[in-house]
C-alpha cells in the first residue's frame, strides 16, 4: 500500500529522526555526551510544552512547522540518549571496571555445544576480590572446552576466574567483524575455561517464561527427534519451526543461502503468518456470535505469543508477533490503518526496549522484506494481468518474491555478497513444502504422541523436508546459481536504495524528477565500482596475513593472485580469513602453495626460501631454514619469520640485507618478544603480526 500523502504515515514520519538519533547514539556513546543530551532535551520539551499552553498569544496555529520541528528534534535526542544509556560500558558497575579474583555469572541464554565446545552467555551478577564481593553488571561471552551441554542450562549460576579478555577485532582485511558484531549485543569480553575452572553455585534463578519457553522447546526437539531419523531433516524441522538452530549442518545452511530461501531457517513474519492463517481459518465458526470477532483474536494472539514461546522468544518471531497481534486488533475493529504505521509501531516499541536492535541483520531484513512487500509489491503485481485464476496466483506469488528480493539485494549483498540467481523459482518452488511442513510439524508438536496418527505426520514432515533439501541442493549446483563476490561500500548500497525506490516511484507516478535522480545515482554507482575495479586489477600488493597458528602470505598482480600457505582452500581458517581478501580485492585467479614448494611464473619466483615478487623480494626463515654456505650477502625487501626461528639475526645479518622484518602470528609469545627485543636493538623496522592486524605491501 503506498501513502498518498504523509499524513497516512504519520509514525513512519516520526520513526525516521528517532533512528537518526540511535544511529548517533551507536557512534558518539560518551558517557560525558549524556549530561549535555539530557540538559538539551528537558530545555527543548519545556519550551514545546509552554508553546503548546501559550500557542494563541503567539500565534503558534499559523506555524505549524515549528511544532514539528521540536518534535523532531525531541525524538532524535531521545534516541540518541537511549542508545547511549543502553551502552553497557557506559555504567559505572560494569565487571570490567572492578578489579576481581572470581566473577559470578548467570547463564542468560541456551548453552550451545558445537565442535567439542560449549558457548553461552552470561550477566555478571558480582566481582570477588577476596572475601569482598561487589554487585556488577555487563554481559560476557564464555566458551568451554570439552563440557557437557546438558550440564548446564539458562538461569544456572557460575562462579568463575576473572581472567576476561577483550574481543579480537578482524587481524585481516575483509575479515568478519566479530568484535562489533558482539558489540551490537553489548558483549565486550569473552572467557575460554575448562572443565574445573568453574563452580556451579546455584540454578534456574532465571526469567521463569523465558526458562520454561526454552525447555519446552527442548522437549519439542526430542521430540522431532523420536521419529524422524534423518539428521538434516530433524535439524531443518528445528530452525524452520522451532527456531533452533545448533545442530544445522553448513551443507544445509549454503544450499538455503546460495538458493535464496535462506529466510525459510528463520522462524519469522512468515511462518507467524502461517500460523496466524491456519487458526483464521479453523476459527472462522465465531464470526457468527455476537462477541465472536473478539474471542476469535484473543485466541489468535494468545497461540501466536505461544509460538513465540516455542520458538524461545527469537528476535524475529517477536518483532512478527508485536507486528501481526496489531494488525488482528486493527482488523478485528475495523479500523483502517496504514499497515506501514503498524509496521514503525512495532519498530519503535522494539527499539525502545532495546536500541541495539537496529544493528542486527535480521531485524534490518525483516523490517525491509515487509516494507518492500506493502510498498513494491503492489506496483510489481500491476506490471502483468492474466484471466486465468491459477497463472494469476502463480503472478501474485512471483510478484511477492520479486518485491521482497528487490528490496533486500543492497543489503543482502552488502552484508553476504551473494545474489541468487534463481531465487524467483526457488522461492516459487518452498511455498507448497513449506506449508506442508509447518502445518505437519506443528500439529506433530501440539497432538500427543498417537502411534499411527504420530508415524504418519513424522512421515509427512520427514519426506517433505528431505525433497525440499535435494531439490535446493540441485539448484544451488546448477550452473550460474548465484552471483559471488559483490562487495558494496556502504555509499554503493545506499545509492542502490536510492536507484531501486527511485525507479519503482517514477514507473508509478511518471514524475521526470525521479527519473533524473536515477539516472543521476546510477552513473555515481558505476564511476564508483568502475574505479574501485581499476585500482584493484591494477594494483599489486603483498599481504601478511595473521592466521594465527598458519602461515599466511598473498602475492596480488592485478587479478591474479598466489596464496602461500599451509592451510587448503576448504580449511574453514581459509575461508574465514583468507578468502574474504581474495574476493574484496578481485583476484580471480587464485593459486595455492605450501611455504615449501618451488614457484616460477611470469610474476613470482620461490626458489628455497627466498620469494621475488616483481620489484619487491621476500626471504622466510622458519625453524628449520638453513643459511647459505656462501659470505656474500643478497639484498631482500623483507624478512618473514616463522615456526618460532632458532636462528638469532645477528647469524642472518651475516648473509642477507633487509628493510622490514615481518614477525608471524604463529610464533611463540617468548620468541615474538626476543625479536622484537633484537631488532630494537640494532633499530630494524620490524612488524608484530602476533594479535595485530595484517601488514600490506604495496608493489607497483
Amino acid at each position: 500500500m503506498i501513502a498518498k500523502h504523509k499524513g497516512e504515515i504519520p509514525v513512519v514520519i516520526l520513526l525516521l529522526p528517532f533512528l537518526v538519533g540511535i544511529g548517533l547514539g551507536i557512534n558518539f556513546s560518551a558517557l560525558a555526551l549524556l549530561s549535555v543530551l539530557a540538559i538539551f532535551f528537558s530545555g527543548l520539551l519545556i519550551v514545546f510544552l509552554l508553546l503548546n499552553f501559550l500557542y494563541k498569544p503567539f500565534y503558534i496555529y499559523k506555524k505549524r512547522w515549528i511544532g514539528g520541528i521540536f518534535i523532531q528534534v525531541l525524538l532524535l535526542l531521545a534516541g540518541w540518549i537511549a542508545a547511549i544509556n543502553n551502552h553497557e560500558l557506559n555504567n559505572a558497575h560494569h565487571f570490567s571496571k572492578q578489579p576481581a579474583q572470581r566473577l559470578l555469572l548467570r547463564i542468560n541464554n541456551e548453552p550451545q555445544l558445537k565442535n567439542g565446545i560449549v558457548r553461552f552467555t552470561a550477566t555478571v551478577l558480582a566481582a570477588n576480590r577476596g572475601r569482598e564481593s561487589r554487585a556488577t553488571t555487563g554481559t560476557l561471552l564464555i566458551a568451554i572446552k570439552d563440557s557437557m551441554k546438558q550440564a548446564l542450562n539458562y538461569g544456572d549460576e557460575l562462579l568463575v576466574p576473572g581472567r576476561f579478555t577483550p574481543i579480537d577485532p578482524p587481524f585481516n582485511p575483509a575479515e568478519f567483524n566479530y568484535k562489533q558484531y558482539l558489540a551490537h549485543q553489548n558483549i565486550y569480553y569473552q572467557e575460554f575455561l575448562y572443565p574445573g575452572q568453574y563452580h556451579k553455585t546455584n540454578i534456574n534463578t532465571g526469567n521463569p517464561i523465558i526458562a520454561q519457553a526454552l525447555k519446552l522447546r527442548r522437549q519439542m526437539v526430542e521430540k522431532f527427534r523420536l521419529q524422524l531419523h534423518n539428521p538434516d531433516a530433524i535439524a531443518v524441522a528445528s530452525t524452520l519451526i522451532l527456531g533452533y538452530k545448533a545442530e544445522l549442518s553448513e551443507d544445509v545452511l549454503q544450499a538455503y543461502s546460495k538458493t535464496g530461501t535462506i529466510h525459510v531457517l528463520s522462524v519469522s513474519g512468515a511462518h507467524v503468518v502461517l500460523v496466524w492463517g491456519l487458526l483464521s481459518f479453523l476459527l472462522q465458526f465465531l464470526n457468527r456470535f455476537k462477541y465472536g470477532r473478539i474471542i476469535k483474536a484473543g485466541i489468535i494472539i494468545v497461540f501466536i505469543w505461544y509460538y513465540a514461546m516455542l520458538s524461545g522468544f527469537s528476535p524475529a518471531v517477536c518483532r512478527a508477533a508485536v507486528t501481526i497481534s496489531m494488525v488482528i486488533i486493527g482488523k478485528t475493529y475495523s479500523r483502517y490503518v496504514n499497515n506501514l504505521n503498524i509496521l514503525a509501531i512495532s519498530a519503535f516499541a522494539l527499539l525502545l526496549y532495546n536500541p541495539l536492535y537496529i544493528t542486527d541483520v535480521g531485524f534490518q531484513l525483516s523490517y525491509l522484506a515487509v516494507a518492500g512487500l506493502i510498498i513494491l509489491y503492489p506496483i510489481v503485481y500491476k506490471w502483468l494481468s492474466f484471466e486465468s485464476r491459477f497463472l494469476n496466483t502463480l503472478w501474485r506469488y512471483c510478484a511477492v518474491s520479486i518485491a521482497a528480493q528487490l528490496i533486500t539485494f543492497p543489503l543482502s549483498a552488502f552484508y553476504f555478497h551473494q545474489f541468487p540467481v534463481y531465487f524467483l523459482f526457488s522461492n516459487l518452488f518452498i511455498i507448497i513444502p513449506t506449508e506442508i511442513i509447518m502445518g505437519s510439524g506443528l500439529a506433530y508438536m501440539v497432538l500427543p504422541q498417537i502411534p499411527f496418527l504420530s508415524s504418519a505426520l513424522s512421515f509427512v514432515l520427514e519426506k517433505t523436508i528431505l525433497v525440499m533439501n535435494y531439490v535446493l541442493y540441485g539448484i544451488e549446483h546448477a550452473p550460474f546459481a548465484d552471483i559471488n563476490k559483490i562487495w558494496l561500500t556502504t555509499t554503493e548500497y545506499l545509492l542502490l536504495y536510492v536507484i531501486i525506490i527511485g525507479a519503482f516511484y517514477f514507473l508509478h507516478s511518471k514524475k521526470g524528477w525521479l527519473l533524473r535522480l536515477t539516472l543521476a545515482c546510477t552513473l555515481l554507482l558505476a564511476i564508483s565500482i568502475s574505479m574501485k575495479r581499476y585500482r584493484a586489477y591494477t594494483s599489486n600488493s603483498i599481504a601478511f596475513l595473521n592466521l594465527r597458528k598458519n602461515t599466511g602470505i598473498v602475492f596480488k598482480n592485478g587479478s591474479d593472485a598466489v596464496v602461500l600457505s599451509n592451510l587448503a582452500d576448504t580449511d574453514k581458517a581459509y575461508k574465514y580469513s583468507v578468502q574474504p581478501y581474495l574476493d574484496s580485492s578481485k583476484a580471480s585467479l587464485v593459486k595455492i602453495y605450501s611455504p615449501e614448494k618451488e614457484i616460477s611464473l611470469p610474476y613470482l619466483h620461490k626458489k628455497g626460501n627466498i620469494i621475488g615478487f616483481n620489484n619487491q623480494t621476500v626471504l622466510i626463515i622458519g625453524k628449520n631454514s638453513p643459511l647459505p654456505a656462501t659470505s656474500q650477502k643478497t639484498a631482500v625487501n623483507y624478512l618473514y619469520l616463522t615456526e618460532n626461528p632458532k636462528i638469532l639475526l645477528d647469524s642472518i645479518d651475516k648473509f642477507y640485507e633487509y628493510h622490514t622484518i615481518i614477525i608471524a602470528a604463529d610464533n611463540a609469545p617468548g620468541t615474538v618478544q626476543h625479536i622484537v627485543n633484537e631488532a630494537g636493538a640494532k633499530q630494524v623496522n620490524y612488524v608484530v603480526l602476533k594479535r595485530n592486524k595484517s601488514f600490506i605491501a604495496t608493489s607497483n
